[in-house]
């Protein structure tokens, strides 16, 4: 392997983690620096704050590639570029919180030889801003590139060393120059690597509105596909056969077309938001991600209409949700359907126990009121209804016929149309999914209660 210039990351974050573990893995010395003592000093004993499959075994493997510190010179005396990988949550108005961000800016010193490679999600105009405030603080010759990430939690390693595209945004010069060398090797071969990377390398608001654009566009087609589940339900049409037919076509693709009770995590519902926020701000109403955040939002609750359909009141019925993560494969509770439906629940007064086989940690940090246990089997005992809410594989392996025998009710309903609705039913549950109606019952089964 040819000699790999070393990179500072700034921000151990998700994204600045698996950031710095990809490019060790690909050869060169990181420099990861954060302002949390307490955090380096477990990463540099071994300890990975979050859960993401494959990480710790890379962080292991590239141990003597990694290097962590509170000190930014550190990063500085030893790298050129400066990876950016701090948080930009959204404020009250919806706005990117770019505090971090500035901060980095502002404890960067005058360079001719350094250059700030913008990981975080930021919005479209902020490289142009930070190269004025440089300007402004006498450190013009310090160089910025915009190189947004790509990264689905669950599959980020394999996302950064196999990536589909790399996006580069600059004014030309050493510094982009420098940051498609460094993913050259994950690049196809037409792009000078031996993978399968497509290269966009282009202006600075152009790669900072691909990020928006991209995550705003994979929401839109997960809130279409949920309005299609509703109207099935109204039809009686099964919206997994419809997603089916539809996603046979070349233009249409079938991700992103699983109908469920919503979209969360750290990306969506912030990128759908600020981009809607940014066109605001230009003076440009878009109507369409109105729709597509009232519709996410919306889906999350007619889980509990369901419920009610069955059940009726639901003061002091017991609810098992079965997932709290905002997906498979992740400790991420940031926007995940489970703190609506849990706070909803508990609002209309029923008793709530959740289980989730990774994010039990972090789910208590932030479900008030929730009763969480170890196992699935644990969660549905007593249960007068289940929910699944995320769905983790371990759930598509229960015994449904064990599962009715130890329910108080029969009830389940599948968020996520993970399971078989007449395997279900056979086994004396009362299933409905989502877009799917409620699965036809034999004669045997309980018959479910109306308001």
């Amino acid at each position: 392997m040819s000699v790999r210039e070393p990179i500072g990351v700034i921000g151990t974050g998700y994204v600045g983690l698996v950031t710095a573990v990809g490019f060790a893995e690909l050869g060169s010395d990181v420099v990861c620096v954060d302002i949390d003592a307490n955090k380096i000093e477990r990463l540099k004993a071994g300890e990975i704050p979050i859960y993401e499959p494959g990480l710790a075994e890379l962080v292991e493997k590239n141990r003597s590639r990694l290097h962590f510190t509170t000190e930014l010179s550190e990063a500085l005396d030893r790298a050129r570029l400066l990876f950016v990988a701090v948080g930009t949550p959204p404020t009250y108005s919806g706005d990117a919180d770019l505090s971090a961000v500035h901060a980095v800016v502002g404890a960067m010193p005058p360079s001719e030889t350094h250059a700030l490679v913008m990981k975080s999600t930021v919005p479209v105009g902020t490289g142009e801003a930070i190269k004025r405030i440089f300007e402004e603080q006498g450190k013009g010759g310090f160089r910025y590139v915009s190189c947004p990430e790509f990264l689905k939690e669950g599959t980020a390693i394999a996302d950064f060393l196999d990536p589909d595209r790399v996006v580069i945004g600059d004014e030309g010069g050493w510094a982009g120059d420098a940051v498609t060398e460094l993913y050259r090797p994950v690049l196809s071969a037409e792009n000078g690597g031996n993978a399968r990377g497509a290269l966009v390398r282009t202006d600075i608001k152009s790669a900072e509105m691909v990020k928006l654009a991209s995550n705003a566009f994979l929401a839109t087609k997960i809130s279409f596909i949920n309005e299609i589940a509703n109207v099935c339900e109204e039809t009686g049409a099964d919206v997994v056969e419809v997603a089916k037919g539809m996603g046979l076509d070349d233009r249409i693709g079938p991700k992103f077309l699983k109908a469920g009770i919503g979209f969360g995590g750290s990306c969506f519902p912030k990128d759908v938001s600020a981009l809607k926020q940014l066109a605001g701000n230009s003076g440009y109403h878009f109507q369409l991600l109105n729709a597509v955040i009232e519709v996410n939002e919306l889906q999350k609750r007619r889980v509990i209409q369901k419920l009610q359909k069955h059940l009726g009141s639901l003061v002091g019925k017991r609810i098992a949700l079965l997932g709290l993560a905002f997906k498979p494969e992740t400790d991420d509770m940031r926007e995940a359907s489970s703190l609506v439906l849990s706070a909803r629940l508990i609002a209309d007064g029923a008793d709530v126990v959740g289980y989730d086989p990774i994010a039990a940690e972090e789910a208590g940090k932030l479900l008030k009121g929730v009763e969480l246990v170890e196992s699935a089997e644990a969660a549905v005992a007593g249960a007068d209804a289940v929910v699944l809410v995320t769905e983790w594989p371990e759930f598509k392996d229960l015994d449904l016929t064990a599962v009715a025998a130890v329910m108080r009710g029969k009830v389940f309903i599948d968020g996520r149309n993970l399971l078989d609705g007449p395997a279900a039913t056979a086994a004396g549950l009362v299933y409905e999914g989502v877009g799917r109606g409620l699965a036809p019952q034999p004669e045997t089964a309980q018959t479910p209660q109306t308001v």
